[in-house]
């Protein structure tokens, strides 16, 4: 009863998510109903020590108590994070670094060579610029018609952008952050000794793909698309070339002071978002001689952190209410005992998890999402299987912005589409293998190297 419970609310979940209800609503709605159902029959109550003295009112001490947690360092880190981002496209930065990026590949006389570089440049990009859907705005103001012009078509032109984002590498990253903080890991060592070597083959893997699958699929196109005349909104701010650094500082800090200079002072990501957008804004106040409107950016900051409290940290909120569902009801632990039962091992599992991310991440449109609901299961699984969570973890977390790059419905394809005047769905046609032999570049070289 208990499974087929969790099965019709997991289901109606995915159902009314994918119908455009509000996300988060629908999942502490699912949640709720999971720990009901645990306490009506499994007896299992939702907190260790009741906080309320009923086991039925204590589903909304659970809800206050994730709402605490999540707020305190993880909710900082994630909502800093955005801040930075949102000020660095304000002042111009974000798109002086794209800028500075791109000069190479000008230089190259190849359009799908250049095609298939650009997706390098974009991913490496994303480490300092971490919104997929602003990278990729950025993209099309800047690399798409420069691609286009050597004669690659919109469609894709459109499809390798729509993709630079898809591995949401780096410590600025909100997945990223919440996968090494579930971990208990540091973000650093995170980012540098298990992101960056699995990355690196799967970059390779996906960046020769993008050549040979678009050169294909363009030689197939019966009629030349004509160029779209890209223009941004906004004027393109004058700022100093040395702004395009200003994005790298948040990273240089983070790695400088880790585990892995040996230093003694230890920076973490929030303080280096704030050690970041101080400097930014000295910077900033000085070559505009004017403080007093400098300082009242500041605002721009808080609405950043706001906007990610309520789109992403509530969302945070509502996954872990969910999956904390999910246990007491007891799914997890008839996942886990079912796959003992099989004579499966860690291997599996990570399959299995991952799995659920990517089918999740697709049908949602969003990377975020299926990974904030059941990133807080991975600690439980992997230690049932005497795996390192991060060896799990990862695997989960990069799946997610793989398989968001081939929905349809996801943020950035639909934004670089509607920029292009190109179908959604064709761009995914295009993003569809790619992104598959990044999935299994992704599992493959967390097996061979972690495994």
């Amino acid at each position: 009863m208990n499974f087929v419970l969790a099965i019709l609310v997991i289901i109606a979940v995915g159902y009314f998510i994918v119908k455009k209800y509000q996300a988060q609503g629908v999942l502490l709605i699912g949640g709720a109903i999971l720990l009901l159902g645990g306490i009506l029959l499994n007896d299992s109550p939702v907190m260790a020590k009741s906080a309320t003295g009923s086991l039925y009112l204590d589903i909304f001490s659970q809800l206050s108590k994730n709402f605490i947690k999540t707020s305190g360092s993880l909710g900082l880190a994630i909502m800093i994070v955005s801040a930075f981002a949102k000020y660095m496209d304000h002042i111009g930065a974000s798109t002086a670094l794209v800028k500075l990026s791109i000069k190479p590949l000008q230089k190259l006389n190849s359009p799908y060579i250049v095609l298939a570089l650009s997706y390098v440049i974009g991913q490496i990009l994303n480490v300092f610029i971490p919104s997929a859907s602003g990278l990729g705005v950025l993209l099309m103001v800047t690399v798409y018609p420069i691609v286009v012009s050597l004669g690659v078509s919109s469609l894709a032109a459109t499809a390798v952008i729509g993709t630079s984002a898809c591995l949401d590498l780096g410590p600025a990253s909100g997945n990223a952050v919440l996968a090494s903080k579930t971990a208990e890991m540091d973000a650093a060592l995170y980012f540098a000794n298990y992101q960056i070597p699995v990355a690196i083959a799967t970059v390779i893997v996906i960046t020769i793909l993008h050549y040979f699958v678009n050169k294909k699929m363009d030689s197939k196109l019966e009629v030349a698309e004509s160029k779209a005349d890209l223009e941004s909104k906004e004027e393109d701010k004058q700022v100093p070339k040395f702004y395009a650094f200003l994005p790298i500082i948040p990273l240089l800090i983070i790695l400088m002071f880790s585990p892995l200079t040996g230093s003694s002072i230890k920076i973490g990501v929030v303080e280096a978002m704030f050690m970041s957008i101080t400097l930014s804004m000295i910077i900033e106040g000085v070559r505009r001689r004017a403080f007093k409107s400098t300082l009242a950016e500041l605002k721009i900051i808080f609405t950043a952190m706001g906007s990610q409290f309520a789109n992403v940290i509530t969302l945070i909120v509502a996954g872990e209410f969910f999956a904390l569902g999910l246990t007491k009801i007891g799914v997890i632990s008839a996942l886990i005992d079912s796959t003992k039962s099989a004579g499966l091992g860690a291997q599996p599992m990570i399959l299995v998890m991952t799995a659920i991310i990517v089918v999740s991440s697709i049908l949602m449109g969003s990377g975020n999402a299926p990974f904030f609901a059941f990133a807080a299961l991975a600690p439980a699984v992997a230690a049932s299987v005497d795996l390192n969570p991060i060896v799990m973890l990862m695997p989960m977390q990069l799946s997610a912005g793989i398989a968001r790059s081939v929905s349809p419905i996801t943020a950035v394809i639909v934004a670089v589409s509607g920029i292009s005047g190109v179908s959604p769905f064709e761009v995914v046609k295009r993003t569809a293998i790619p992104m598959l032999g990044g999935l299994i570049a992704v599992v493959v070289t967390n097996m061979i190297l972690f495994g």
